[in-house]
C-alpha cells in the first residue's frame, strides 16, 4: 500500500483530520482508537502505523435457499484511510476464503492461525516496507481494532458462549435471562437497567414484565477479567471422531 505515492499519504489522514466538534465521522474520532493511543504512545507516535478491523462472516455463494452451502471470507479493513476509502471494495484486504460446504464452526481457528502469526509478527517486531511517499524504508506496525461479525459468528471467532443463560459478553454472569416454561426457551430481560434512574419506562412495569426496575446498570467486564476468567479452562480443540455404533451379532 506505502508503494503508491497517493496511497501512502492517504494512509496518514487520520493523524490531521480529528473531529474539533465532538462528533464522530471516522474511528479516530472513537474511544478505541483514543484508548489505543494512551495505551502504547510509541506504537501511536508514527502515523504510518496501520489500524485494522477483522470481519468475518458466511454466505451462500450460489443464492439458493435449498442450499446449506456456506463460504467464509475474512476481510482486513484498513482505519488509517479516508472513510470515503477504508472501506471501498480496492482497498478490503481478503486474507482468508474458508471454502464449504459445512460452515468452520469453532474450527476456525486453524484456518485463522496464519493470518494470526502474520498479526503478531505486525505487533510485535514489525516489517521493513518501503514509502513511496518519502522514498525510504521504515518499520511498519499494525493492530487489530476490532472484529466485524454477526453473534454467532462472534462466538466462533471470540470463544464466547453465545447461547443458554449468560450470552451476554458485556455483562457476563450478570446477564438478566429467564427461561420460558412451555416454549423451553430462554429470554433476555433487563433492558431497562440501562436507562436513567428517573427515566419513565423503568416504572411502567404494566407494559413490559410486571415489574417495575430499580437495579442499575452493570459494569462492562474488562479484557484482563475474561483472561483471568479463562486461564484454567482446558480446551480440546479439533474435530472429534465419531464412534460407530456396535454391530449386534
Amino acid at each position: 500500500m506505502f508503494r503508491t505515492i497517493e496511497l501512502a499519504n492517504e494512509l496518514t489522514w487520520y493523524s490531521t483530520h480529528t473531529s474539533q466538534d465532538g462528533n464522530m465521522r471516522h474511528p479516530v474520532d472513537s474511544p478505541a482508537w483514543e484508548t489505543i493511543d494512551d495505551t502504547w504512545p510509541c506504537f501511536a507516535s508514527d502515523p504510518c502505523n496501520l489500524r485494522l478491523g477483522l470481519a468475518a462472516n458466511g454466505f451462500n455463494p450460489f443464492r439458493n435457499l435449498s442450499s446449506t452451502h456456506s463460504t467464509w471470507p475474512v476481510v482486513l479493513v484498513t482505519y488509517n484511510l479516508p472513510p470515503w476509502k477504508c472501506m471501498s471494495k480496492e482497498n478490503l484486504m481478503l486474507t482468508l476464503l474458508i471454502p464449504g460446504p459445512k460452515q468452520p464452526g469453532n474450527d476456525i481457528d486453524v484456518y485463522l492461525q496464519p493470518l494470526i502469526d502474520d498479526l503478531n509478527e505486525l505487533w510485535r517486531t514489525g516489517v521493513e516496507v518501503y514509502d513511496a511517499s518519502s522514498n525510504s524504508t521504515f518499520n511498519l506496525k499494525a493492530i487489530l481494532m476490532w472484529t466485524i461479525n454477526d453473534f454467532p459468528a462472534y462466538g466462533n471467532l471470540a470463544g464466547c458462549c453465545v447461547k443458554d443463560r449468560y450470552v451476554c459478553p458485556a455483562c457476563g454472569l450478570k446477564t438478566c435471562s429467564e427461561r420460558l416454561k412451555f416454549s423451553k426457551k430462554n429470554v433476555y430481560l433487563g433492558h431497562r437497567r440501562f436507562l436513567p434512574m428517573n427515566h419513565t419506562l423503568r416504572k411502567m412495569n404494566s407494559w413490559l414484565n410486571g415489574a417495575e426496575e430499580t437495579a442499575d446498570k452493570p459494569r462492562i467486564i474488562s479484557g484482563k477479567e475474561v483472561r483471568l476468567a479463562c486461564e484454567e479452562v482446558e480446551n480440546d480443540f479439533g474435530k472429534k471422531k465419531k464412534m460407530g455404533k456396535e454391530r449386534k451379532i
